[in-house]
């Protein structure tokens, strides 16, 4: 079976390919920079992402995955803004934000849309944690280095198989596989 993947992001395409592929599906990039609309709402992003992406795609079926770090102590920000955030202020900008914050709890989600041309179809995964006091680690990308997921003490970005069984977008993408291999 083949999907396609629409995304601008080469490293979430290294994702899917290793989650996907291990369930037999072989995941090809399209690639795909589209105007998100705003909302406060990964899966309403998700969606109309998909339907934009199956268009793209010559009405092939497709899916997107759109994410977010959502922290606590600032009110859910960045949430769905976190890859403009990301480029705009990076992780410095980040620490800087939580300066002398003590709860850092935060929380990675994902949804993927999928649309096959009948339906979209939306799949989530998170993951709790907390945002470190430093960034550290080389592993990974975007907020890896400040992000430790409960109950461990080292980030994405120290402990790339941490992330690899555990991040939001791993869930997303082992609850979208079922669809390939519903057993």
């Amino acid at each position: 079976m083949e999907v396609l993947f629409a995304t601008s992001n080469k490293n979430k395409v290294a994702e899917a390919v290793a989650v996907l592929g291990a369930c037999g599906v072989t995941v090809k990039h399209l690639q795909f920079g589209h105007r998100e609309i705003r909302s406060e709402n990964l899966e309403e992003i998700a969606r109309e992402a998909a339907a934009a992406a199956y268009e793209a795609a010559g009405r092939r079926p497709v899916f997107v995955e759109d994410s977010g770090i959502f922290i606590k102590a600032l009110n859910g920000f960045p949430g769905p803004y976190s890859a403009w955030v990301q480029k705009k202020l990076g992780n410095a900008g980040i620490l800087h934000l939580m300066e002398g914050v003590t709860e850092r709890t935060a929380v990675f989600e994902a949804c993927i849309a999928y649309h096959d041309g009948r339906t979209v179809r939306a799949f989530h995964g998170s993951c709790m944690g907390s945002i470190s006091e430093a960034a550290r680690g080389s592993w990974g990308f975007g907020y890896d280095p400040i992000f430790v997921p409960a109950g461990h003490l080292q980030t994405f970005a120290e402990n790339i198989e941490l992330k690899n069984n555990l991040s939001h977008r791993y869930k997303s993408l082992l609850e979208f596989s079922k669809i390939f291999n519903p057993s």
